[in-house]
């Protein structure tokens, strides 16, 4: 059995082509960075899928006021499509996500030469 390490990895290598997507957390007082998840997609739409998940997993954790620009971004069809667009056209897509202690980076990015 692979830990989640290894399995991130293997993961990153047999990804040719697609999409990587990430939430990392950096802590405001110390600096500390934590990977809070990564995922291979195949498409735009598959990537902005698990964005949409993990953005809704983070704004449960916050309190209501810092979740109230992650609440609206769910909701936000012109911004899907912004990022539909940007992952198609090549180019990252990030969004970030703040409390008083901890920023979120939440990311999509197209990984090898086909997309």
């Amino acid at each position: 059995m692979l830990n989640p390490g290894e399995l991130q990895l293997r993961q990153c290598l047999t990804l040719r082509y697609g999409y990587w997507c990430e939430v990392i957390a950096h802590t405001h007082r110390d600096s500390r960075v934590f990977r809070l998840g990564s995922h291979p997609a195949s498409t735009p739409r598959f990537a902005l899928r698990w964005l949409r998940s993990r953005v809704q997993d983070v704004t449960d954790q916050l309190d209501p006021a810092p979740a109230r620009p992650a609440r609206h971004w769910l909701g936000d069809h012109a911004e899907h499509e912004r990022a539909l667009a940007s992952l198609a056209g090549g180019e990252l897509y990030a969004l970030t996500l703040a409390d008083d202690t901890t920023r979120y980076l939440l990311s999509a990015r197209p990984v090898g030469s086909s997309r």
